[in-house]
């Protein structure tokens, strides 16, 4: 335990995000008259940190607030409250200049590689599109730019004239994280980069990324809702429930040592390889609630097989269980 804690202190703290806050308001249906009636809370009071060269997998269901999450952070959506300090600065108060020096090292691959591609532009001058917005090397050096970029994920020199339409969904996400590696991050948000591919194209496009991390010494948050993929990834795993984290350790002691019961139960749901091994399954009850009214207490009680009365009224805080470890739940208050 003594030496992980020495491990964890001579890494660097790339980002560190506090209490961040996103709630979507939902007008009245009478307009300005009726004003706002009510919020939705994508993001309600989340917290972690990222650190340097390692990959953080943030799991959850859908619509507890994981994507959300990740455009938060590039700015692509505006906070409603929070912090996010990267190298010393705020991302969340940087304006102008600061703000695209910004977007310059932290990069974005999206889920859907179709719908983020421009179907106008031939591949070659959407991968050169950064380097112009930066200002990064000069017109000539664009083209032998790209063309390395197309070489590292895998793709040939002849589809820099190609248009989006006529590639794979798995030639499409090698463009996206192109895009995303060719102004040279130092962070790159991938928001569910696989969910959309054939499992032999998952391994392939989670393999390169591994290759291309190792050689660029990059540091991936990485958005998913299949937590055998987060598994296969990450260092750490932050697991989310309806706008909050809900458990939080390296991936080996969450998958060795699950805590919450909505971590185990995202767990139970994972298929065995070997039949003659039997895993208990967790059956939750109920639908997930809507964000736009959350359960009070613990928002997971209304699934919670081992809910008390307690959870009803107050919200967990963190604890942490060991340096591996922080869990926010009542059974270990």
């Amino acid at each position: 335990m003594q030496m992980f804690q020495a491990e964890q202190q001579e890494k660097k703290i790339l980002l560190d995000v506090q209490g961040l806050k996103k709630y979507y308001p939902v007008k009245s249906p009478l307009g300005k008259l009726g004003g706002i009636k009510n919020y939705v809370k994508a993001v309600n009071d989340v917290s972690f940190q990222l650190y340097e060269g390692e990959t953080y997998g943030l799991v959850g269901e859908s619509g507890c607030g994981k994507s959300t999450t990740g455009k938060t952070l590039m700015r692509l959506t505006n906070p409603t409250e929070g912090t996010a300090i990267y190298r010393n600065h705020d991302i969340f108060q940087q304006k102008g200049k600061g703000l695209k020096k910004m977007r310059e090292e932290i990069q974005m691959v999206f889920q859907d590689p179709y719908s983020s591609l421009n179907p106008r532009k031939r591949i070659g001058n959407t991968l050169e599109e950064p380097l112009i917005i930066h200002s990064i090397g000069d017109k000539k050096d664009h083209t032998n730019r790209v063309m390395d970029i197309m070489g590292k994920v895998g793709l040939q020199a002849d589809h820099y004239y190609r248009y989006p339409h006529e590639f794979s969904g798995g030639q499409r996400q090698r463009i996206g994280l192109a895009r995303a590696l060719i102004a040279n991050p130092k962070l790159v948000i991938c928001d569910e980069p696989v969910s959309a591919l054939d499992v032999s194209i998952q391994s392939q496009i989670i393999n390169l990324m591994q290759e291309i991390q190792a050689e660029y010494h990059l540091t991936y948050l990485f958005i998913a809702h299949d937590i055998s993929v987060v598994r296969h990834i990450s260092d750490r795993i932050g697991v989310m429930y309806l706008g909050r984290m809900m458990e939080e350790a390296t991936t080996d002691e969450l998958f060795a040592n699950p805590l919450h019961p909505y971590t185990k139960a995202l767990l139970s749901s994972v298929p065995i390889p070997n039949p003659k091994r039997k895993r208990e399954k967790i059956q939750l009850k109920g639908e997930l609630p809507s964000p736009l009214d959350p359960p009070t207490g613990c928002v997971f009680h209304t699934r919670c097989p081992f809910a008390m009365d307690r959870c009803k009224q107050d919200v967990p805080t963190k604890l942490q269980v060991n340096d591996k470890h922080v869990v926010a739940c009542h059974l270990y208050d």
